[in-house]
């Protein structure tokens, strides 16, 4: 039963991982990992399925310095010591998959990296840079139709195509909150023993075909003003909105 997100999904109440240095204790097998940051967490104050994927999985990592500090602020369940963004997620898990790779080289198969998601034109882009930074994997991609909603035939090709690729480890790349519905909806279907994370702006970033704030914006929690900076029509109502109305919903969390 979908919960009723405006009454019981609260930051205060969430398990979210401390830091990135806890990223290296996570248990290998099937392990479900999102991300959470101010947006999202304005997203699932309205959306049930949504706020029921983020409190269900097995890790939510805090993807904002937003999230970071109003959890201190809040005096939360959690309280992370830093931001761990989701290209922080993908850059961890492609680099020990990489080095498991290298030191196995007897092995007759490679380990493989599975992308669902995205266009095309975007996976064609995975690939090719996937294979100068990450050369010892397979990775093997699968663009899904371009629609708001998956039909059943849509969300079984999907679903077949993950559990034939069998993966190493899985990225679901369609944007929140559809990537962590679908995800969530769906987990009991994929037979994989992987880890698997919603990260879908990190497929443009690993791309290239948008580019990610420079590190001096990311070090001071700024990386949500370059965005806006960058694109102010498509992000004004995230950021500007979206910001205040997550202070507001902080205040009567404090409360």
């Amino acid at each position: 039963m979908i919960i009723n997100s405006r009454l019981m999904f609260r930051l205060k109440n969430l398990n979210i991982l401390g830091s990135k240095a806890e990223l290296a204790a996570l248990p290998e097998g099937k392990l479900l990992i999102n991300t959470i940051n101010a947006h999202s967490y304005n997203t699932a104050r309205k959306d049930g399925l949504f706020a029921e994927a983020l409190t269900n999985g097995d890790v939510l990592i805090p993807d904002g310095v937003s999230i970071m500090k109003a959890c201190r602020w809040i005096k939360a369940k959690s309280l992370p010591k830093e931001r761990i963004a989701g290209w922080d997620l993908f850059e961890f898990e492609m680099n020990k998959l990489e080095q498991l790779e290298i030191r196995n080289v007897s092995s007759s198969s490679q380990r493989t990296v599975m992308f669902m998601g995205s266009s095309q034109k975007v996976l064609d882009l995975i690939v090719k840079r996937a294979a100068e930074v990450y050369p010892h994997l397979k990775v093997v991609t699968y663009s899904p139709p371009y629609k708001p909603e998956f039909s059943e035939e849509d969300n079984k090709a999907i679903v077949e195509a993950i559990n034939a690729a069998d993966p190493d480890l899985l990225w679901i790349g369609m944007t929140a909150p559809k990537q962590e519905k679908w995800t969530y909806s769906h987990w009991e279907e994929l037979d994989i023993h992987c880890h698997v994370g919603t990260i879908g702006a990190v497929f443009d970033f690993f791309a290239g075909t948008v580019e990610r704030a420079p590190i001096w914006w990311q070090r001071h929690g700024l990386e949500w003003l370059y965005r806006l900076l960058k694109e102010p029509k498509r992000m004004w109502r995230r950021y500007i909105i979206g910001n205040t109305l997550f202070l507001w919903n902080m205040l009567k969390e404090k409360v």
